[in-house]
């Protein structure tokens, strides 16, 4: 785990906005100093760990993101929500906010246009069903870093944050939201504000 004095001495700084920023800029080099087989063997982890958890069993309806290579790989978390029957949503950015559309099948995902980002996404020409129609069981959630108790530090635009205010409006039951993370990603002190939603449960390779 990141040493806590380092951070404690950002939590100083007075603007919130800052203090993320400089969380997001120190994660970010880590992560991008990862090998890539290094990235891999933790994917592999956090995926075994991750199908192993009782929310991901008996889920029906997952929401989850199309992952760079900065990220825990989501690839072979698709093809089991494919495998296992599961409805499969997956993100549609665009500057108003994000949506949670359906994704069909591994064919499906092979055909996704990608964005100036480098994301795979559904062409809004695409006419999918919306996860806020029907509801969702469990949330696969990005992030830049994580905190034990569950705060999160995302990109930065508030897509998920927004996204999860929506569902709390919309529906009684609220989604299991997981995040899955390279431990280099998992830190003792995560800045927060009242609009960051708290993850339920964090996976990491350690």
């Amino acid at each position: 785990m990141m040493n806590s004095f380092r951070f404690r001495s950002i939590f100083t700084m007075s603007n919130i906005k800052e203090i993320k920023a400089a969380v997001r800029d120190e994660i970010s080099k880590k992560v991008a100093n990862l090998s890539a087989e290094e990235r891999n063997r933790q994917s592999e982890i956090v995926k075994r760990k991750l199908f192993d958890l009782p929310a991901f069993k008996n889920a029906k309806h997952v929401s989850i993101y199309l992952s760079l290579d900065t990220e825990i790989n989501t690839e072979p978390i698709l093809r089991k929500l494919f495998e296992d029957g599961k409805r499969c949503f997956v993100p549609r950015y665009r500057k108003a906010g994000m949506e949670m559309v359906e994704l069909h099948s591994m064919d499906d995902w092979n055909t996704l246009p990608v964005t100036k980002w480098n994301i795979k996404q559904p062409s809004f020409k695409d006419q999918r069903a919306d996860a806020l129609d029907l509801g969702l069981d469990l949330i696969i959630v990005p992030g830049v870093a994580f905190s034990p108790t569950g705060n999160r530090l995302g990109h930065g635009a508030g897509y998920y944050d927004k996204y999860l205010s929506k569902i709390s409006k919309q529906f009684d039951k609220f989604p299991i939201l997981i995040a899955p993370a390279f431990k280099e990603q998992v830190i003792d002190n995560v800045p927060t504000e009242e609009t960051d939603h708290k993850i339920d449960v964090i996976l990491h390779a350690d």
